[in-house]
């Protein structure tokens, strides 16, 4: 238990908090967008239920550490003059990406279509499917954050606390999030070419493609940036004409 009282640990836990809260903002959108097609009585019930089992799922993983590292061995070898080694991390996290790309192109389609598909789809969508679906994205969400945790602490206690800290501030967020979202539309489609540029990353790194992350934050940080100003534009032009 020594490494409570040492400042190095606490410097690591709260630098992991902070990057596990960033790199569950897609996730926590992800669920935001899934669970506002259900009734509203059920849609909180749903993002907790969502953000649990990535808690869960990140927790697990963590405790199963020689399980992951060991999804980064190849399981074979494609052939055809390729030379391209291919390990369980590769196989989820083509199907992740691949799923991701899917998804998002379906729910852009739906926003574009308009309220009558809105409408339909909404008559459709059940509680289970939509848990399955975040099932399925946990699970690629959660390797990811695993193995960042691996990298940036030593100690399973301290990347299970930033974990579970990272998780309850989701929890706490994601009724605004969600809220926000469904008020301003032009940002769930923004979010969503969010996910496709995500899926379309795990995709690459499937393949062992690098894609340096810095890019894609930069280029985030910029759309929402401008999508700010937009909303603010907006809000003033709504004010004037009132």
């Amino acid at each position: 238990m020594d490494w409570l009282t040492d400042p190095s640990i606490w410097a690591s836990l709260a630098t992991l908090t902070l990057l596990e809260v960033v790199l569950g903002i897609d996730n926590v959108v992800f669920i935001s967008i899934l669970s506002n097609k259900l009734p509203e009585e059920q849609r909180k019930r749903a993002r907790m239920i969502g953000l649990g089992i990535a808690m869960l799922a990140r927790v697990l993983l963590l405790l199963s550490l020689s399980w992951v590292m060991g999804l980064t061995k190849p399981l074979f070898t494609l052939g055809f003059g390729l030379d391209h080694a291919v390990s369980g991390r590769d196989l989820i996290l083509l199907g992740g990406g691949l799923f991701l790309l899917g998804k998002s192109t379906m729910e852009i389609h739906g926003k574009i279509e308009g309220k009558a598909h809105d409408q339909q789809e909404l008559a459709v969508v059940s509680f289970r499917s939509v848990i399955i679906q975040i099932l399925i994205l946990d699970l690629v969400f959660s390797l990811d954050s695993v193995i960042t945790a691996i990298g940036m602490a030593d100690v399973v206690p301290v990347m299970i606390a930033a974990i579970v800290i990272a998780v309850i501030v989701m929890m706490l967020a994601a009724e605004r999030i969600s809220a926000f979202l469904e008020k301003h539309p032009t940002l769930v489609v923004l979010a969503l070419s969010f996910l496709l540029l995500i899926g379309f990353t795990l995709v690459a790194e499937g393949l062992h493609l690098h894609v340096p992350k810095g890019y894609i934050y930069f280029a985030m940080t910029f759309s929402v940036l401008v999508e700010a100003l937009n909303l603010r534009m907006r809000a003033r032009s709504n004010k004037s004409k009132a």
